[in-house]
């Protein structure tokens, strides 16, 4: 019994097969965590989200920001980007099934046996896992609920840019769900730089990578995450990021979960994977 994390895989349905094979994962035995993005921009979207959906309790899915575009243009509160790849799948017959099992993802995932938290993107300095659970639990019940569609029209913004624990209504949702979903760069205050998508060293001033925050108040957890292609993988201050590219021509990264309190190293399984989009157009 083996339990994996991957990273994005936004479509790439047949990589993700490649990787599975290399893992020899065992559908009956094994479990994966998938840390966000399933969909958007590779060529199999509707595959890779009817594969993960089918493995029932043997999979773990935090939501992406790919995921939650999804949920927003399906729903016609967004018109999709020219590159997006979602007609697959809001054009299937199970649509609202699928739809609605994205809805009922979370953004947080905490194991306490493994002492692991998954989630997409990042945290700002002042969550502890209970605030982050918290928030989490926030947004989640709304997607679930009676204000699903007014959520989704107030989702996109770059405003808040800092947390305070006095924010309400959709301005703190939409940080929550920011954070969560997009966050890279942040300064020592929390004030977030949504815009820059490159890796560390391109960034203005006086942003860093939001796990290099002193003092963060996550700074004891063991996080892993996805969403930043160009930082690709780490291993650094309590962090994972498994996010290495896999759409644009690098590599779709799984890590071993089950055996980490074992290893001063862990251990990383990849596959090199084809370019299915330009770098530019990240």
């Amino acid at each position: 019994m083996a339990t994996y994390a991957i990273g994005d895989i936004q479509g790439c349905y047949q990589q993700l097969m490649e990787l599975l094979d290399k893992l020899n994962f065992d559908q009956t035995e094994d479990t994966l965590w998938f840390a966000g993005d399933l969909v958007n921009r590779g060529p199999n979207s509707l595959q890779t989200l009817r594969f993960v959906k089918g493995l029932g309790k043997q999979a773990v899915t935090v939501l992406g920001n790919h995921d939650l575009h999804l949920l927003a243009v399906a729903n016609k509160h967004f018109s999709k980007h020219p590159f997006d790849s979602l007609d697959d799948i809001t054009n299937a017959p199970d649509r609202d099934e699928l739809l609605d099992w994205i809805r009922e993802r979370p953004l947080l995932h905490h194991d306490e046996a493994l002492d692991l938290t998954m989630i997409h993107a990042g945290l700002p300095p002042q969550w502890d896992l209970t605030t982050a659970q918290q928030c989490a639990n926030e947004v989640e019940k709304t997607l679930r609920g009676d204000q699903f569609q007014d959520f989704l029209a107030h989702m996109y913004g770059n405003e808040p840019g800092q947390w305070s624990d006095s924010l309400q209504g959709w301005d703190r949702l939409r940080f929550i769900t920011n954070c969560f979903s997009r966050l890279r760069y942040c300064d020592t205050q929390g004030n977030l730089c949504l815009q820059a998508k490159g890796p560390p060293g391109t960034q203005p001033e006086p942003y860093i990578p939001w796990f290099n925050v002193p003092d963060r108040a996550s700074k004891d957890m063991k996080i892993i995450f996805g969403h930043w292609s160009t930082l690709g993988l780490q291993h650094t201050n309590g962090i994972y990021a498994l996010d290495t590219g896999c759409l644009w021509g690098h590599q779709l990264t799984a890590m071993r979960l089950d055996n980490i309190a074992h290893l001063d190293i862990p251990e990383f399984i990849s596959i090199d994977c084809p370019e299915i989009r330009p770098i530019d157009k990240a």
